[in-house]
């Protein structure tokens, strides 16, 4: 979810309301409805692969910038599975800026990776642009859905399949705060509220930006089994990784509007952070780390090392922000926790204790999380 349309949202909110103001900016509680068995059966099997027994699995980012859990997450949980082979594919052998943290090297182009693949992926993950109608990357896309690929949207990244008209007609959902321009351009689609994540046919569309991990650990389970992928996360340290999803729960009011407002235009308050990594980073935790101490609009987090380039604990190659002179005056933040699954709950409880609890509440919401303090 971009960040900056969530601020103009909320901007124009507090315009429209004269001024009306809460300080909380909590969500309703409702529970999860209970999804059908058959429904639940007959996504399992549209999440199977759909060609190898060994996919290809290609994590595709616009260079210009790409939501930074979004990719890290299912590449990260995909690749260390080890059940298939997995690539963080640009449409460019360039830097792809991450959004809103981060600056990782591609491992393959676009055209490299049809070169080595001319058969196509087994699955195509697309994380959230900031530009969803990416000439590029959409022609990509549907070239390789021509050749039998799963298309995958992860969060807003529903919205370059519906840009590439792969969405017509089907059963799909996004983050809450883009549901609405996704039926924008897919106007004949079929909204699934309720669910954290949608298959239908060779297409899987997700929630917000935290549905990324849940829907990696149900693709290893597609792949691989419930063995495996329970296994997995037991390792990761992660909760369920069901459908289950209360949509209700996620929506803009007076006090996150208020909220974000507030924060965003204290610039003396505006806090640069700095976060120490080496070589072995567990790229996981930190991208949940750094892109939730990101989105406070309070903060900004910064990667800091004096190497040019670190490779993290599952292969990734991590641009450092800043070297430790260049990080000598920003607030270095506490080391990152072992268990990376459980990173985003330790983050939002830390950043309720510097920031208070509707400014974690407010990063909850925009990664549309079901966050309890």
């Amino acid at each position: 979810m971009n960040r900056r349309n969530f601020l103009l949202l909320g901007t124009t909110t507090i315009a429209v309301t004269s001024g009306y103001v809460l300080t909380r900016s909590g969500s309703t509680n409702l529970a999860p409805p209970i999804i059908p068995s058959e429904e639940r059966a007959s996504t399992s099997f549209h999440m199977r692969p759909p060609k190898r027994e060994r996919p290809v699995i290609a994590v595709l980012a616009d260079n210009l910038g790409s939501e930074t859990t979004d990719l890290i997450i299912p590449w990260s949980v995909l690749t260390r599975s080890g059940i298939a082979d997995v690539y963080v594919v640009a449409t460019n052998l360039a830097p792809i800026q991450l959004m809103p943290a981060m600056k990782i090297q591609p491992q393959l182009s676009i055209e490299q990776f049809s070169k080595r693949f001319p058969e196509g992926a087994d699955y195509v993950i697309v994380p959230a642009f900031h530009d969803p109608n990416s000439q590029a990357a959409i022609r990509w896309i549907q070239e390789q859905h021509r050749t039998g690929a799963t298309a995958v949207g992860i969060c807003a990244g529903a919205l370059p399949l519906a840009h590439a008209g792969l969405l017509e007609g089907k059963r799909a959902t996004t983050h809450w705060h883009s549901q609405k321009d996704l039926k924008r351009v897919s106007p004949t689609l079929i909204s699934a509220p309720d669910r954290r994540y949608v298959a239908d046919d060779r297409l899987i569309t997700t929630t917000g930006v935290s549905a990324s991990l849940p829907l990696a650990l149900s693709l290893v389970e597609a792949i691989a089994g419930k063995e495996t992928s329970d296994a997995l996360a037991a390792t990761l340290g992660a909760g369920a990784y069901d459908q289950n999803h209360a949509s209700g729960n996620f929506k803009m009011s007076g006090g996150s509007v208020a909220r974000g407002s507030i924060n965003a235009v204290a610039f003396l308050g505006h806090e640069k952070l700095g976060l120490k990594i080496k070589e072995g980073v567990d790229e996981l935790a930190l991208a949940f780390t750094a892109d939730a101490w990101s989105r406070t609009y309070k903060s900004r987090c910064y990667t800091v090392s004096n190497s040019q380039k670190i490779i993290s604990l599952n292969g990734l190659e991590i641009i450092p922000d800043k070297t430790e002179a260049e990080a000598s005056k920003l607030k270095i933040l506490p080391e990152l926790n072992s268990m990376p699954g459980q990173t985003l709950d330790i983050v939002l409880r830390q950043i309720a204790q510097r920031y208070g609890r509707s400014t974690a509440s407010l990063v909850a919401l925009q990664l549309e999380y079901p966050w309890t303090s």
